[in-house]
Order: structure tokens, then C-alpha cells, then sequence
């Protein structure tokens, strides 16, 4: 291969678009009129997000799930279902979606960051394990791109501690870990259903447990604190109105359908694509352990060491988006870098807290250097694609790091403009 790289004006690799998102057809047309047509809008009086939730728990390998308007609500119902406590400490990754520790200062508790293995990307419970303190009441493992992370290290912590376990699984629709679905791994699961996941309906969360109690205890949070042996306006707990819609519903059930077929091609081309980019010097696709039985890729990670391969990632994403892989470096911050904890910024919560509170000394060098370095994103929808469109970002990387040298030079002179 000795084309000019499309950034210097030769010909990309590919032209044409991947897989768009989402996918949708008749099915779910039709069941989005049968609700409309039904005059049922609203869960209390409908079917739909019933249904929905009984298959989703079924293939996730729960007794409960429990729908909600997002996936933020959904972490922050499992923690005050759990019992969190103004105050209480819950260890969280520092790479993740800011909702992940939001929803922690939302249930009035103080997230309190352990660092990721730079290898999985997910947390390392070694990091954990120096992180618990007499404060510490939960952990909230990320499935981070769809890989579950180390639950059988993360369970015995959380067992050893008396600590709550909540899977922050808004990645890993259909993934699994020793053969058990994400979801049903820890106390609670929680999931998303935002536009960009792997199942959506644009907007959405659900709860998993096979815990009757924290079932419980989540239903009547998520409606406005109401018991099923209790009059409708009588209220028992501090709860809202946090019921998923029955349009959500709807398109749920008919994305269901397909996410089954969609998970299967999703980990055959990313296994697939990632042996193939592992050949690479200075490319390291997301290690996946043994453990990992199946990975729901919402992306495919990498990490590029500019020394090794020879020319600095922002370059390469610029080179290969040149080419038509679309890609990204991810988030830019490990999130106790964020402006919000930096300033404390945390509006009526943690009063008591803020005081003692400084993220400025938080120290997660491996997420720091996936944020400010190393880490590439391709997404999930690349992957509902073909083997041919594999062979094209494949083609894509031999092409960029054959040309790593002229690369780097044009890295350093926009470095200077």
C-alpha cells in the first residue's frame, strides 16, 4: 500500500457510510399506532412497558426490571434503594459518562473515584480495594463499552465490606460475563436506552435485580412512593414520577426483537477487527479476559502509543476520519477533572461535605492517559456492518501507519499554528 493518505489529498479508503442508527421499520411503526390508537400513554394504564419489562429481564437473567425515564435515574433509584445515605461514600470509575457520579451526588452521597486498568478500561479492583474507607457503602462497576468489568473481584469486595454493588450496565445490552447477561451480576443493574445505545428508544432507563426487596423499593421510588397495598394518594417514601412512557414502550418491544441478531454480529466483527488491529505497533484494542463471554460493543476502544506507533492520536483520528472511519478520542477529561467537581459545584447536595471535599488530589493516571493520549472510540453502529466494512477500517489503520512518518511531521506543524 503506498496511496497518498486522504488528509494529503490522495483517494479514502472508503466512501460510502456505515450502518446508520437506529434501526427501525414497519414493526415498530406498528406498534407505536397500536399505543397511540389504544388512548393508553401512560404505564399505569397500558401494556406496553410491562411486556417490555418482563422480556428484558428474562434475557437479562433478572426477576425485576423496573422502567424509568433514564439511565441517570436509574443508578440514582438503586442507591436510595440501597439505603445510601447522605454523606455515605460510593466508589465509581473516573472514565465513564459524568451520569455515573452524578447520580451519586444526587442520591446526597459522595462519589469517590477509583482508577480504571489501562488495559480493559474498566475499574481495577485493586484501585477499589485501596479506596474503601468506613464511609464506603457502595461500588458502581462500570460494563465500560460493553465489556463487563472484573464482577468476580468487584463481588468479593463488595461482599468482604458489606457494600451495595450496582452494574452501571448502559454499555452491555446482551453482553455477559462466565455466561451470566450484564444486569444480573450485582445487587442492581442499570441501564440506558438513550439515541446512541446499543437498544433505544431516544430516551429511557431500566432497574434489574433479582432482589425482591430493592424491587420493591424501586418501584415505589419510581412512583411517587406508593405501595401496592396502599391508597393511590397515599406515599410512604420520598419518590416521583420516574415511570417510562408507554411510546418508549413500544419501541422498545420492537427493538428488542432485533437486539438479540444485532449483540451476535456486534461481537463477531469486533473480535474480528480487533485481532486484526492488534497486529499494529502501538495499537492496543480493549483487552477482553476470558471472563468476558460476550461484549455488547456500544464501542470499540483502543489505545494508541504515540511512541510506538509512531505518530500522535490526535493525528491518526484526523487521518482516518480523512479516510471515512468516522472515530473519536473519547472524553478529553478523567471526571474529577471536570469544572463541576473541580468547583464543587453541587447545588443543594453535600452541604455538610464540600468542606472536607478537594477532587484536585484525586490521582487516576491510567484514565488521565487514556482521556489526554491514548484512547480511540469507534461506534457501535459501525459494527452492524459487514466483514467487508471491517476490512475497510483495517485497511484504514495499515494505510495511516504506513504513512506515520509524513504523519507525525504534520502533527508537529499544526502543533505550531
Amino acid at each position: 500500500m503506498s496511496q497518498t493518505l486522504a488528509l494529503f489529498g490522495g483517494a479514502p479508503v472508503r466512501t460510502r457510510p456505515f450502518p446508520p442508527w437506529p434501526v427501525f421499520g414497519r414493526a415498530d411503526e406498528q406498534r407505536l399506532l397500536r399505543t397511540l390508537r389504544s388512548g393508553k400513554w401512560g404505564k399505569l394504564a397500558g401494556t406496553q412497558v410491562t411486556e417490555f419489562e418482563q422480556r428484558f429481564a428474562a434475557m437479562h437473567g433478572c426477576k425485576h426490571a423496573i422502567g424509568v425515564v433514564n439511565g441517570t435515574v436509574s443508578l440514582r433509584l438503586g442507591l436510595m434503594a440501597g439505603g445510601i445515605q447522605a454523606g455515605d461514600e460510593v466508589i465509581v470509575p473516573p472514565y465513564t459518562f459524568y451520569a455515573t457520579a452524578s447520580a451519586v451526588i444526587e442520591a446526597n452521597a459522595v462519589p469517590v473515584f477509583a482508577d480504571v486498568e489501562l488495559e480493559t478500561f474498566n475499574l481495577d479492583p485493586k484501585a477499589v480495594a485501596a479506596a474503601i474507607t468506613p464511609r464506603t457503602r457502595a461500588i458502581i462497576a462500570v460494563h465500560f463499552a460493553g465489556q463487563p468489568a472484573d464482577m468476580t473481584a468487584l463481588r468479593a469486595l463488595a461482599k468482604k465490606h458489606d457494600l451495595l454493588l450496582i452494574e452501571d450496565a448502559a454499555h452491555a445490552h446482551g453482553a455477559s460475563y462466565r455466561g451470566k447477561p450484564a444486569g444480573s451480576l450485582g445487587d442492581l443493574g442499570s441501564f440506558s436506552f438513550q439515541s446512541s445505545k446499543n437498544l433505544t428508544s431516544g430516551e429511557g432507563g431500566l432497574i434489574t435485580t433479582n432482589d425482591d426487596t430493592l424491587a420493591a423499593a424501586c418501584r415505589s421510588l419510581h412512583n411517587c412512593g406508593r405501595i401496592p397495598t396502599g391508597a393511590w394518594y397515599e406515599h410512604h417514601v420520598l419518590g416521583a414520577n420516574y415511570r417510562l412512557g408507554e411510546f418508549q414502550g413500544a419501541v422498545l418491544n420492537s427493538q428488542l426483537d432485533r437486539l438479540e441478531g444485532q449483540t451476535a454480529t456486534r461481537d463477531r466483527n469486533g473480535l474480528y477487527l480487533a485481532r486484526q488491529l492488534g497486529a499494529f505497533p502501538g495499537l492496543f484494542p480493549q483487552h477482553r479476559p476470558a471472563a468476558c463471554t460476550r461484549h455488547s460493543y456500544h464501542l470499540f476502544m483502543a489505545r494508541i502509543d504515540a511512541g510506538e506507533f509512531g505518530a500522535p492520536r490526535t493525528a491518526v483520528i484526523a487521518a482516518l476520519k480523512a479516510e471515512g472511519i468516522h472515530c473519536s478520542g473519547g472524553y478529553p477529561l478523567s471526571l474529577h477533572h471536570q469544572p463541576m467537581f473541580q468547583k464543587k459545584a453541587f447545588g443543594p447536595y453535600l452541604a455538610a461535605e464540600k468542606k472536607r471535599l478537594d477532587y484536585r488530589k484525586t490521582h487516576c493516571p491510567n484514565s488521565d492517559r487514556i482521556c489526554r493520549e491514548q484512547g480511540l472510540w469507534l461506534e457501535q453502529s459501525t459494527f452492524l456492518g459487514s466483514r467487508a466494512d471491517m476490512e475497510h477500517i483495517v485497511a484504514a489503520f495499515a494505510k495511516v501507519h504506513e504513512h506515520r512518518e509524513a504523519l507525525a511531521v504534520w502533527a508537529k506543524h499544526q502543533a505550531k499554528s
